[in-house]
């Protein structure tokens, strides 16, 4: 299980370093290619990602420290 949870932490970490990717990389959605509404997007689903990922991971590594289910 603590496997799994670092592996949920690790695609969370992922999601956190493209959110601010996304952000430098158009500064801060102020410059947006035309038709770039996939960067709003991004900018939205990216940290909605990363706080879920991070949240199972967190279950995960929490689930193992109390043992198996009964």
């Amino acid at each position: 299980m603590r496997v799994i949870a670092v592996a949920l932490a690790a695609v969370s970490a992922f999601f956190v370093f493209y959110t601010a990717r996304l952000l430098v990389v158009t500064h801060f959605l102020q410059q947006t290619r035309a038709g770039g509404g996939g960067a709003y997007i991004g900018a939205v689903a990216f940290p909605v990602l990363a706080i879920a990922f991070g949240w199972a991971g967190r279950q995960c590594w929490r689930r193992a420290k109390r043992g198996p289910a009964a």
